[in-house]
């Protein structure tokens, strides 16, 4: 009876965290559209700053008469993600915290920490290298209509502008968790250091095929996403050997 009552006790304040960080993220929803126009401005900028010094008259249309407002719910939903998800995983960590012995919470808090600064860092790299790189590529394919007989100019849509750096942002920074994913692995017993330095060349593959279908077919943010990760694997390959170390010392000193 006492393990049912615990049980439930868990379930009910599992229920209450997860219910406050709802209530969070609708709020920043809600502020954030009233907002929408400053985030559109911002989300919008490495298209204006690409075509700045463009002697065509650059604008993004809209086509039908819902997609601005639309649009304008997608960057309110958009950023109660990005800023709600720091306090979600907050939530979840206060809720088996009390469950975990002091090393352990030492063990993870690490990757609490790194996981919105990594996220974070991916939609960085989309905002100020990719995007601006693959519009100027995406614009170098217009032409005059000196060997065409009609001009082939961009009319973007704000949607589908908005809607590819959104998705970006997002592939980027889920992308960017490679070593976070990794070393939790290692953690477990799945992989270790010598295990990943040996499957390189098939993570290689598997990396550049990811960055294919999360990004538009262009070899700019194909490129852009894939070169990061394998670095990032690297990286990953370096702190699970660290973590492999330490844990070994750790062992050695409990013996």
């Amino acid at each position: 009876m006492a393990e049912i009552n615990s049980f439930t006790s868990h379930l009910i304040e599992l229920r209450t965290r997860l219910l406050n960080s709802l209530i969070f993220i609708f709020l920043v929803f809600v502020i954030s559209y009233f907002f929408s126009e400053q985030i559109y401005n911002f989300l919008v900028e490495p298209y204006a700053a690409a075509v700045r010094e463009d002697q065509n008259s650059r604008r993004l249309i809209f086509t039908a008469l819902h997609e601005t407002f639309i649009t304008y719910i997608k960057l309110a939903f958009f950023s109660s993600i990005f800023i709600g998800s720091p306090v979600l995983l907050i939530q979840i960590y206060k809720f088996i915290a009390p469950g975990l012995y002091k090393n352990e919470k030492k063990a993870i808090l690490p990757y609490l920490i790194s996981t919105p600064i990594l996220f974070l860092l991916g939609g960085l790299l989309v905002y100020y290298l990719v995007m601006p790189l693959a519009i100027k590529f995406f614009l170098s394919f217009e032409t005059l209509g000196t060997n065409t007989t009609l001009p082939i100019q961009l009319e973007a849509k704000v949607n589908e502008y908005l809607s590819l750096i959104m998705r970006l942002i997002f592939a980027f920074g889920i992308s960017f968790q490679l070593p976070i994913l990794l070393n939790l692995l290692a953690r477990i017993g799945v992989v270790n250091s010598d295990y990943l330095r040996k499957r390189r060349r098939y993570v290689i593959v598997i990396i550049f095929a990811i960055a294919a279908i999360l990004t538009p077919p262009d070899p700019i943010t194909q490129v852009g996403l894939a070169i990061p990760l394998l670095l990032l694997y690297e990286l990953s390959i370096f702190t699970v050997q660290f973590t492999e170390k330490k844990s070994e010392k750790e062992n050695l000193e409990d013996a």
